[in-house]
């Protein structure tokens, strides 16, 4: 399986390429990065550079990137894995039209045990409706993104759950607590993989439940599942609920 991989300088770049290496059936034609890498195969400063063919793009460089990786993926009518978090409403719908052409992957966060820790908040959440709930979410100092694409994963699925009742606060935006708020409160320190801790109270009793990533190879073998996974599919949107 032939990849192309974007962001190969940066810190899950780097471990995307050792997995890949590493896998057996999988190997980087091609690595973009500003920062060029050093690697045995062809390395760009560019997307636009990249004259190899594949067999499906992953991108782990940055959501401002999301443009001109659609166009690519677009236009190569490859596959595309996308890795990054922190998209704005404006690139999330460019992701989606794109997926009309060509079948993408896309989610805040490719473990799939945060993605039953996320179902499970959820049917906790829809079962006392009027219960509060926070999220607190701690990653490393150097993750630029506020609040992390798992946090917002958790409180949509909760919003959802609820019928779209209540409101995503974030930090201490929108004042003092309303009932039914879900809040996110993000900390930033060390070198903390991430950890994701979901409080849900209802007056009477508290619920708490809590996942941590040890590992970021935690990410890089679930997007070796979406890689095989997106290329078996046609055109649509896909993200790791699909696994289930």
């Amino acid at each position: 399986m032939k990849i192309i991989l974007c962001g190969a300088s940066g810190r899950m770049g780097q471990e995307m390429l050792s997995e890949i290496s590493h896998s057996g059936y999988a190997e980087v034609v091609a690595a973009v990065d500003r920062r060029l890498p050093s690697l045995e195969c062809p390395c760009y400063g560019d997307l636009s550079e990249v004259l190899e063919n594949a067999d499906v793009a992953v991108d782990f460089s940055h959501h401002s990137a999301t443009k001109s990786l659609v166009d690519f993926a677009v236009a190569k009518q490859i596959p595309l894995v996308i890795a990054t978090t922190g998209q704005t409403p404006e690139e999330r719908e460019y992701i989606s039209r794109a997926a009309e052409n060509i079948p993408i992957f896309f989610c805040g966060n490719m473990s799939l045990g945060v993605t039953l820790f996320i179902s499970v908040a959820a049917k906790i959440a829809q079962t006392f409706p009027y219960a509060d709930v926070e999220i607190i979410e701690t990653h490393h100092k150097g993750k630029s993104d506020i609040p992390s694409g798992t946090a917002l994963m958790i409180a949509n699925a909760v919003l959802d759950a609820r019928n779209g009742e209540g409101r995503i606060v974030v930090g201490r935006q929108g004042g003092l607590r309303q009932k039914g708020d879900i809040g996110i409160n993000s900390v930033r320190i060390g070198d903390i993989v991430g950890e994701h801790e979901v409080r849900i109270n209802t007056g009477f009793q508290s619920i708490t439940l809590k996942h941590e990533a040890h590992s970021r190879a935690l990410f890089t073998k679930g997007t070796m599942h979406a890689i095989r996974f997106i290329c078996t599919k046609r055109k649509g949107l896909y993200s790791v609920k699909d696994f289930l």
